[in-house]
């Protein structure tokens, strides 16, 4: 778990540092940041997606995941209660949409997947350190643009890669590289989802597609049984 604790400390120091940031930085300016995380977020959606399709063995399963998760996430209407939730605790009405951002940056990532899984089971830390630079960055634009509330996303993060290091450590094989890469493509969808909100192009409730990445988690324990 140190890989993993590393990786949840630099998402807090990014925070901390980029809403200090915030504090002087003019409307026209944070604009541009929205801009700058809405690109990122597109391209590495992008990236996710077209890098790991062609290592696809269920080409359609991903359609399956987007259409029956998407379906699922709005009858329980996931990004309405999360919504609502955030402003509970806050005035600020973009909150909630940094947070969906920074959780689905910070997590679905594939080397924040394949980070815990290769330090359980190789006490390989390699992905987990790279990925924990790469989001002390990505942290503190974003806490410079949505402010210190992107603090929590640490805690979400630090909860995800916890998970996934316990059952890699329990399942072992299961956590298949077929699985991941299943898993990673979907949540390049579910990143560029993101990316395009924030530039403003489609209204998407992200939140309501998070259950699209068990779908490909329920097949592969069907095809094990």
């Amino acid at each position: 778990m140190i890989g993993t604790i590393v990786n949840t400390c630099t998402i807090l120091i990014g925070s901390l540092v980029g809403s200090l940031l915030k504090k002087g930085i003019k409307d026209k300016y944070k604009d541009a940041l929205f801009l700058a995380m809405g690109l990122a977020a597109t391209g590495l959606g992008m990236n996710s997606v077209v890098h790991n399709m062609p290592n696809s063995k269920y080409p359609v399963l991903f359609i399956v995941s987007l259409a029956l998760g998407s379906l699922i996430g709005t009858i329980l209407d996931l990004d309405g209660k999360f919504h609502r939730l955030v402003d509970k605790f806050s005035s600020k009405g973009k909150l909630a949409q940094g947070l969906s951002t920074g959780i689905l940056l910070f997590c679905i990532g594939t080397l924040s997947i394949l980070g815990p899984i290769n330090a359980a089971l190789y006490q390989n830390y390699t992905f987990l350190l790279t990925n924990a630079t790469l989001d002390l960055v990505t942290s503190c634009v974003l806490a410079s643009a949505y402010g210190v509330g992107m603090c929590i996303c640490a805690g979400v993060l630090f909860c995800w890669q916890g998970l996934i290091y316990v059952l890699a450590t329990i399942l072992g094989n299961f956590m298949s590289q077929a699985l991941m890469c299943e898993i990673s493509i979907v949540g390049g969808f579910l990143i560029l989802c993101s990316g395009l909100s924030i530039l403003e192009i489609k209204d998407i409730k992200t939140m309501n597609l998070l259950p699209c990445l068990l779908v490909p988690i329920v097949f592969f324990i069907i095809l094990a049984l």
